[in-house]
């Protein structure tokens, strides 16, 4: 059984004040928080990835790693349905997967593993050096844990939500729902449709 740790970085992230209620977010509201901002890896192809190259779109980043049995999947599959629930919206929507186990998940392998999901999804890794530095700057904590005579990987949880001008807007618990992030993804793309769009949205 894997053993999971999900450090909330949470505690370490400047929140606006009052802003993830006064927003209607469920996710926390971190804006103008000093993350990342960037990250230097590489697509499944080999090619130089950054997180500019979405520029326009609303990017969801997600650490994690293909042989999750559990939290990966169920992220990725959430992600799937709140570009559903979107509607013509979701096109605007970008999955970047950050994998934190570059020894087992090689380019093809991440590129595979995106299409099964959603092809519109991407992947990007580095070597052990660049993406230590990657969770670091993002505030993830990961590590190896021995598992029998290979190993699996402890990773926080948490799914950033980036605005269309590339700035970090929220932090996505694990445990909530598809329909409270695509709540909280139009309310970044639609700010002054607070009322109305919810109730269709649950519909």
């Amino acid at each position: 059984m894997q053993r999971r740790t999900f450090i909330s970085s949470l505690v370490a992230l400047p929140l606006v004040a009052g802003s993830a209620r006064a927003a209607g977010f469920t996710a926390i509201d971190i804006t103008g928080a000093n993350l990342g901002p960037d990250y230097q890896l590489s697509y499944s192809d080999g090619k130089p990835a950054s997180l500019r190259d979405f520029k326009g779109k609303y990017v969801m980043l997600f650490f994690g790693f293909t042989q999750c049995p559990d939290v990966c999947p169920t992220t990725l599959a959430r992600a799937t349905e709140i570009k559903r629930l979107l509607g013509a919206d979701g096109d605007k929507l970008q999955v970047v997967f950050v994998t934190v186990d570059p020894e087992r998940d090689t380019g093809p392998l991440l590129a595979e593993y995106m299409r099964a999901f959603d092809p519109s999804f991407v992947a990007v890794r580095g070597n052990l050096e660049q993406t230590a530095k990657a969770a670091k700057d993002f505030k993830i904590f990961y590590r190896k844990v021995p598992s029998g005579s290979s190993y699996t990987m402890d990773h926080t949880a948490l799914t950033y939500v980036f605005d269309a001008n590339g700035k970090i807007r929220l932090a996505v618990k694990h445990e909530q729902t598809a329909q409270q992030v695509a709540a909280d993804v139009r309310l970044l793309m639609h700010p002054k449709k607070e009322t109305g769009f919810l109730k269709g949205l649950f519909q």
